[in-house]
């Protein structure tokens, strides 16, 4: 297992969004490395974390969940439910558009939330399309869920951090029908920050630069992936740098400003390091756990199960991912 000092995939986006602490000089970018290149494009198909980090920057969601895990409308103006529970109205926000300069329309989110859901790669879009029956577009700025019954879950699956995002990306690209093996190539959302396809070297580069049209929600404050979602850079610059040695140097010579993840092998001789700002910025933490096949041999007996349970020590798992730091 490695050890590293913890931040979500979800987190590390961070630095693309509304970051207030980073570094901004006079040219406004942000030179921000992590260990991995995001693998596909599309936020609908892989999970990974660096798929995430990317979506995060590039796209935006219906609803936005918080660091309490609650979730708030995001692109949505907001709801109104009905039939008990099996009529949802969402409207949205005035002003939405996407990167190449085109309206955000109902029904943009609509076929958006039909691919990502019917795709089954995602656990909370699965349930939620086993319980609706449709979904329909009355105009432009209104999309309305028909439920088969109540789904009150429907706000958390459109504004998960986890898995295969629900992202919304225009109608063109994500027509039916719906091939779960061939992702999209073309990356256009409505978030605060555009990607530079042209600038885009797999395995190395990829560069942001601030969308100017993006409004960000009005009121409130910027939480996680909720609230109003501030670019505070003109452009990001994100460095695949997989030697932890070499990230660790590029940060203390000020080649680079942001690491989004520091080996806990490292992390004394970068609290030495005057100028460097180590922090942990999500709240929830990181969970891992093993699952046990309980339909085969010998799991499926209920006793070695207890047996194994009782011989593991969840302070070695500890110390292997944080070393001896109790922070």
């Amino acid at each position: 297992m490695q050890r590293r000092e913890f931040l979500t995939a979800s987190a590390a986006a961070l630095p693309l969004l509304a970051i207030g602490t980073a570094r901004a000089g006079e040219n406004r970018v942000l030179r921000f490395m992590f260990d991995l290149d995001f693998p596909v494009l599309d936020p609908h198909w892989f999970p990974g974390g660096p798929v995430r980090i990317n979506a995060f920057a590039v796209f935006d969601t219906l609803y936005g969940m918080n660091t309490a895990a609650d979730v708030s409308p995001q692109m949505a103006a907001g709801a109104v439910v009905e039939d008990d529970g099996r009529r949802w109205t969402l409207t949205l926000r005035d002003g939405l558009k996407f990167h190449d300069g085109e309206a955000v329309l109902a029904r943009d989110c609509a076929a958006s939330i039909r691919r990502w859901a019917a795709m089954g790669r995602n656990s909370l879009g699965q349930a939620l399309w086993s319980a609706t029956d449709e979904i329909v577009v009355p105009d432009d700025r209104t999309l309305v869920f028909r439920l088969k019954r109540p789904f009150p879950q429907l706000p958390q699956a459109l504004g998960t951090t986890t898995g295969p995002l629900p992202m919304v990306m225009p109608e063109r690209l994500v027509q039916p029908p719906y091939q779960p093996f061939t992702p999209v190539k073309e990356l256009i959302g409505s978030g605060p920050y555009r990607f530079k396809a042209d600038e885009r070297v797999p395995g190395e580069r990829t560069v942001y630069e601030r969308f100017t049209a993006y409004r960000p929600r009005e009121g409130g404050v910027a939480d996680y992936m909720s609230g109003p979602k501030i670019a505070r850079f003109d452009r990001v610059e994100w460095a695949v740098i997989t030697d932890p040695a070499t990230a660790s140097a590029a940060l203390q010579t000020g080649e680079q400003d942001w690491w989004g993840w520091a080996e806990m092998d490292l992390v004394p001789l970068l609290r030495r390091r005057q100028g460097i700002r180590l922090a942990s910025l999500d709240p929830l933490g990181c969970l891992a756990a093993m699952r046990l096949n309980h339909l085969h041999p010998p799991f499926d007996n209920p006793a070695i199960r207890r047996a194994l349970l009782g011989a593991v020590n969840q302070s070695d798992f500890v110390a292997a991912i944080a070393v001896d730091d109790p922070t």
